[in-house]
């Protein structure tokens, strides 16, 4: 029988809970795959205990699966399974494993996924659509999925740009009254769309982006004039233009571009309701071939369990004033 020994690992180069997974389901599944030996993770330190062979063998899975993540930028559990039971060659030229509701790989490896069928649905119609109308309640996904759109096909180099646009509109709020230019005015009011892109590409490669324009983010009127060709553009909170706006927007349509629009008509913030563009737009291209419309609803939603009953709970307000209103006439 051969002696046990101790071992201690240093994870380097990675953020050591990415290798562990959630709740360390990796770990488990590695202390799964390894019988022999007993693992005690604490941070980026690994101790093995058990026959120097097997030890060794573990040693050299760690550092594949550590190669892995650096080439690829993730780790899931089916590439755990690989790196325990393939070589480190194998392992290494091996492409990642397909999950085909995985959209773009973020930031330490983060899966950015289409989790809701209608988010789903949208991916799907990104395939075969160069225009797409996302409308929806706050929450259900439709902004953060057309940005992980985006960025893949910037990755994949489909596209060479990422434009994303809102029109300003202050919702209750004026902008004169905030400091600074104009930029740092907006930047506040664009900061849903800094917040998905931080998510999905790593802070200095944002900015260098930003710097050199293959990441724009503008108000819409800076549209204007504009021809936006090998772009991925998206028009976020879309209620808030007019129909007008809407359709000069939708006319900057370039070679080799593919447009998204989003937005949510319970939450119009211009003058009057009625002077909104997106549903009128929607229903006046509805049956123009190469473009998709994808109408989310409260099943959607992903974000706190509470936003779901909030959005639900102001939807039979509206609708109880509304039939009070249609009594009272």
């Amino acid at each position: 029988m051969s002696e046990e020994i101790i071992r201690e690992i240093i994870i380097e180069g990675v953020d050591a809970r990415e290798l562990y997974g959630a709740q360390d389901a990796y770990l488990d599944e590695m202390r799964e795959l390894c019988p022999k030996l007993k693992i005690v993770a604490r941070g980026d330190k690994i101790k093995a205990i058990g026959a120097k062979g097997d030890i060794a063998a573990f040693e050299r899975k760690m550092q594949a699966l550590v190669e892995y993540y650096l080439k690829y930028g993730h780790i899931s559990s089916e590439v755990v399974a690989q790196a325990f039971s393939s070589s480190i060659t194998e392992l290494a030229t091996e492409p990642p494993a397909v999950d085909k509701d995985v959209i773009v790989y973020g930031n330490n490896g983060a899966i950015i996924r289409a989790r809701t069928v209608n988010q789903q649905r949208l991916v799907k119609l990104a395939e075969r659509n160069d225009l797409l109308f996302a409308v929806g309640p706050a929450g259900s996904g439709k902004t953060y999925t057309a940005i992980a759109l985006a960025v893949r096909a910037l990755k994949e180099r489909e596209i060479r740009r990422i434009i994303l646009t809102r029109p300003a509109v202050e919702a209750g709020e004026k902008l004169g009254f905030l400091p600074g230019d104009m930029k740092e005015k907006l930047d506040p009011y664009l900061q849903p769309l800094y917040d998905a892109l931080n998510d999905m590409i790593p802070a200095a490669k944002l900015q260098k982006y930003l710097e050199e324009g293959t990441v724009q983010i503008a108000p819409l009127a800076y549209m204007r004039g504009r021809t936006l060709d090998n772009a991925f553009v998206i028009l976020d909170e879309a209620q808030n233009t007019t129909l007008s706006q809407i359709k000069m927007f939708l006319t900057r349509m370039g070679r080799n571009a593919k447009f998204i629009v989003t937005g949510d008509v319970t939450q119009i913030d211009l003058p009057r309701r009625s002077d909104s563009g997106l549903t009128k737009a929607m229903t006046t291209l509805k049956d123009v071939e190469g473009i998709g419309i994808v109408e989310f609803d409260k099943r959607d939603i992903v974000r706190h369990r509470l936003v779901k009953y909030i959005v639900e709970a102001f939807d039979k307000r509206e609708e109880l004033e509304n039939s009070l209103r249609k009594r009272d006439e």
